[in-house]
């Protein structure tokens, strides 16, 4: 009998056990880590939370939405393919599927130039940027990034999304409908031998479209950088999950035929918001697991923020300005919050909340490239001055004059003078100049 369950299954995936086994089971203690983080995740309940907010988000903007991008399509003479798309995408909803394709595609049919016009456009784009936007935040929160786009960056970008994207879907299309008219494709349809396999590779293609959809949303979406074979890991992973996800619940809506009888005409409401749901919460699983796959230091973590000691943080807040003093110092030299995490081995998720503070106190500064400079001339900046922002600002006490002991509050002002003390009048420009005589007299 196992005395502790909990703690054997803690040194199981995080300890040398499996390791010690060999290649298989390095490969099963990687694949319980992944599991036992996305487990903890989920039961965490912010993805789900997430997933049920763009579920109204989605309400409020899907038929602006889709009048906006499928009225690109239309002009480009397209809009009819588009029915057997949808019909698969739809096609776990069973019936109510069916019905809301040909409702979606008559309500863009209807859609004149003139509704796109003046104050329509502008509200079907307010919307369908405020749609993305809420997607943005989810991905930055799967990502631990605090900070969004700018307005303007954010506007461009989601605009070329919304145009670029029916582009591209007009380009996947014409090709599907080329290859599928081609000789050498119908005859190979005709074959006994490979007719099989080149139907069955037809029918992955959606599957595969999807994939390759979330791994764009992946490397696109989140305000950070994501590397492209991460964003696949969980572009697959999602694809897989939607089609395993989909076939369940086109059995269970078949199953659940009679039962959903009882609601009438708000079965095709509840199938589709189940739906809708079940999607967003997928990709959010898949962001989630593509952001692991490239951090996996925060596998067994997570969302917890380290714990941080006084002296920790001072030491964290001088050396973030030092490594930021001296790239500014060097030409075509720049140092992000990532340069700065993989240099001092702190995690983002605690370097954040002092860099924002040192923003704050107009310390530092950041670009829309993530790129950190000195908030003023480097000689007028004191380390004092600094340090007072881990030690002084951000005091959140109820009480504004605390009635301190004689004795402590004696003791305490005697730390500050240490402190003051040390640092004296030195400023940060001080600091680098002592650093590079130091190095000079290292290499004399």
């Amino acid at each position: 009998m196992i005395a502790d369950p909990q703690k054997f299954l803690q040194d199981l995936i995080w300890g040398d056990k499996l390791a010690m086994a060999g290649l298989p089971g390095r490969i099963l203690a990687v694949v319980l880590r992944y599991v036992f983080a996305m487990v903890r995740d989920f039961f965490s309940g912010q993805l789900t939370m997430r997933a049920m907010s763009l579920v109204y988000t989605t309400l409020l903007s899907i038929v602006p939405l889709l009048a906006f991008s499928f009225a690109i399509l239309k002009g480009f003479g397209v809009f009819k393919e588009l029915e057997p798309y949808l019909a698969n995408l739809l096609a776990p909803l069973g019936p109510q599927g069916e019905q809301i394709t040909i409702q979606v595609l008559e309500l863009v049919d209807n859609v004149k130039g003139s509704v796109l016009g003046g104050i329509g456009l502008a509200f079907f784009l307010w919307t369908a940027i405020s749609t993305v936007q809420k997607v943005e935040e989810s991905f930055n929160y799967t990502w631990y990034v605090t900070k969004p786009r700018s307005f303007s960056k954010r506007f461009t970008e989601y605009l070329i999304v919304l145009l670029v994207g029916p582009l591209l879907m007009v380009t996947a299309i014409g090709m599907l409908t080329s290859i599928q008219s081609n000789t050498v494709v119908q005859w190979i349809l005709t074959n006994k031998a490979l007719g099989p396999v080149f139907v069955l590779i037809g029918k992955l293609v959606p599957y595969l479209l999807i994939s390759g959809v979330f791994t764009f949303l992946y490397v696109f979406m989140p305000n950070t950088k994501v590397n492209l074979k991460s964003a696949l890991v969980g572009g697959i992973a999602g694809g897989f999950m939607w089609a395993t996800v989909g076939a369940i619940f086109t059995s269970f809506i078949l199953y659940a035929s009679r039962t959903l009888q009882v609601y009438a005409g708000f079965a095709v409401v509840i199938t589709t918001l189940i739906w809708l749901y079940l999607n967003w919460l997928i990709l959010l699983i898949g962001a989630q697991l593509a952001f692991y796959h490239q951090c996996p230091a925060f596998l067994r973590t997570g969302r917890q923020e380290p714990r941080l000691s006084n002296a920790m943080r001072e030491r964290i807040t001088l050396n973030v300005m030092f490594l930021v003093g001296q790239a500014f110092r060097k030409p075509g030299d720049t140092v992000t919050v990532k340069n700065i995490t993989q240099k001092i081995g702190i995690p983002s998720i605690a370097l954040y909340p002092i860099i924002y503070a040192l923003e704050e106190a107009g310390l530092l500064q950041a670009t829309e490239n993530e790129e950190l400079l000195p908030g003023r001339e480097m000689s007028r900046t004191k380390l004092g001055d600094i340090l007072n922002v881990v030690r002084d600002v951000g005091e959140t006490g109820s009480h504004r004059n605390p009635n301190w002991s004689a004795i402590v509050s004696s003791l305490g002002g005697d730390l500050d003078s240490a402190v003051s003390n040390v640092v004296g009048d030195r400023t940060l420009a001080d600091l680098l100049d002592e650093h590079e005589k130091q190095n000079v007299t290292r290499k004399d």
